[in-house]
């Protein structure tokens, strides 16, 4: 048998023509009378007019749906009813409504817009004249979002919309569909996307800006870098960058430059009075407001002064994650904000000075690079900031992720007796060279053709499960190691590795010596052996004597 007319609903869109639609069932494999496989084909539909017992005129069309129209002439209320059969059965589906409640508006043409720097006014046309009409705005956000917007108002003859609280140059893409305002039912087709662009405006925000400070003879450079922050808009088409700096103790007139788009730093030779540098954006429009820097003047010796005290600020290790490197520091309440700066690549000139900036209630930051790479020692400064000044607060240094060191340590000087052998390695080094923090040595002993069990050591189990002694020293600059309780006249293989926070290479070479003979013994042999036989031998003479 045939299935049920599923979702069977009549509607109109211009109160002239009714049209019916529902979903196509599954085929029966019938044809007629006959019952064979085959591919399918369409069930036979007829409708019927319930109050005027007569086929309505009209055609079925089916493809994934089903779908009949006819010309409603000046019937309004309806009661229709689909019939499908074939030979094993029929099955019906009926639909009674009026047709004013039923209007599915065409979807609206001819789109245009009037605009400013934060609205849209979309306007249209619409072929269902003389019909009160709600209609609804889909506009796509630059961000990806959808936003849905409602008219306050029917409309008949001038249709439109307007959208409101948009951002300044910037491209929305924007649909309408439209219901019936008396009777609604359901929503229309949507009109052809249109997109629209806002008008420019003044720069909203205020750009981001930082420094780097560089003492010479005589003043200092002071190379000035600049970003858009995440609150600033350009607003505009074009941008560039007005540069502003003047002494801070007297009245001599501010000098300026203008950068394009492509620039984001500049270099100034700034003898050792204070400066105030500011830094504007132009979109063609206007300007933002100026973002504002004082540099410190320097002292007599050229120091800058912008530390917290005069003391040298040490370097605290810090330790990376897999999301980046972990800063944290003390807070100050005589803050209003702080500002952590490193470079991107510390090994390179120049380094790709890079900073971020932090409210007064924030104590820490992880901070993360794509640039970031493991075994490479990153350098952050803590600065804490006041009436656009700086002043620097801690130092840190560390590593995404620590690596083994590269190089072993190489023995310079070999110290040997019968019992013991010293080694150093003075111009190993520890700076940031190394791919990790190093944090001390081992010294690796091993007579040949023994197992070890010098005292004072710890086993150690080589891949090939041989044993070597293992000491351990666990200040990185103490280069200088006495391996002692050594037998004398023996072979021995040392070697010394230097260990960091990512741990060692394997051993590779090895350092061979030998113990010499220990004289002692021979001196006891004297003593004790030599000498009495001496005695006994000369005691005999004289007895014989």
């Amino acid at each position: 048998q045939p299935d049920t007319p599923n979702n069977f609903s009549c509607q109109t869109q211009d109160m002239r023509t009714v049209t019916c639609t529902w979903n196509k069932g599954g085929d029966t494999y019938l044809y007629g009378q006959k019952i064979f496989l085959s591919f399918p084909t369409s069930s036979p539909h007829t409708f019927f007019d319930r109050f005027s017992p007569k086929l309505v005129p009209c055609t079925v069309r089916c493809s994934e749906q089903c779908s009949c129209s006819w010309d409603r002439g000046k019937q309004r209320i309806w009661n229709i009813t689909v019939t499908v059969e074939n030979p094993l059965g029929k099955k019906t589906a009926t639909d009674i409504f009026d047709v004013t409640e039923r209007i599915y508006p065409a979807a609206p043409f001819q789109l245009w817009e009037e605009s400013t720097d934060t609205k849209i006014t979309l306007n249209w046309k619409h072929q269902n004249q003389g019909i009160e009409l709600f209609c609804q705005a889909e506009v796509l956000q630059p961000d990806g979002k959808v936003e849905l917007h409602n008219t306050s108002d029917t409309h008949l003859n001038y249709p439109s919309i307007t959208l409101s609280g948009l951002q300044p140059h910037t491209e929305y893409t924007a649909r309408v569909r439209c219901g019936a305002a008396r009777h609604f039912w359901r929503w229309g087709e949507w009109s052809k996307a249109r997109t629209v662009r806002t008008k420019e405006a003044t720069p909203s925000g205020k750009l981001d800006i930082w420094r780097e400070i560089t003492p010479v003879l005589g003043g200092r450079n002071v190379t000035l870098f600049w970003k858009q922050a995440p609150d600033f808009r350009a607003n505009g088409r074009s941008i560039s960058y007005e540069v502003t700096w003047k002494k801070v103790e007297d009245d001599s007139k501010a000098e300026s430059i203008s950068f394009s788009s492509g620039y984001n730093s500049t270099r100034f030779s700034f003898d050792n009075h204070a400066y105030r540098i500011s830094v504007k954006a132009n979109n063609g429009v206007n300007y933002s407001l100026p973002s504002v820097l004082i540099i410190p003047r320097a002292t007599g010796n050229n120091r800058i002064i912008f530390k917290v005290s005069g003391s040298e600020l040490k370097e605290e290790q810090v330790n990376g994650t897999d999301d980046g490197i972990f800063i944290s520091w003390e807070p100050r309440h005589q803050y209003d904000g702080y500002i952590i700066d490193w470079c991107n690549f510390p090994m390179l000139q120049p380094c790709d000075l890079q900073w971020e900036k932090f409210g007064p209630n924030t104590s820490s930051a992880l901070i993360n690079s794509a640039a970031f790479v493991p075994g490479v020692r990153y350098k952050f400064h803590i600065y804490g900031s006041v009436a656009n000044r700086a002043f620097l607060l801690e130092k840190k240094t560390g590593y995404l992720r620590e690596l083994p060191p590269l190089l072993d340590p190489i023995v310079e000087k070999v110290k040997l007796t019968f019992n013991a052998v010293t080694l150093s390695w003075d111009s190993y080094p520890t700076n940031e060279s190394q791919p990790g923090f190093v944090r001390g040595y081992h010294v690796y002993v091993s007579p040949i053709e023994e197992n070890c069990s010098l005292k004072g050591s710890q086993k150690h189990v080589l891949p090939d499960d041989s044993v070597l002694c293992k000491y351990t020293i666990e200040n990185p600059e103490e280069k200088r190691y006495t391996v002692q309780n050594l037998l004398s006249n023996k072979k021995y293989e040392l070697a010394v590795k230097a260990y960091t926070g990512g741990g060692e290479t394997p051993i590779a070479d090895f350092i061979y010596i030998d113990t010499p003979f220990n004289s002692n013994m021979l001196y006891l042999l004297v003593l004790l052996v030599i000498v009495p036989s001496l005695v006994a031998a000369i005691c005999g003479l004289k007895m014989n004597w």
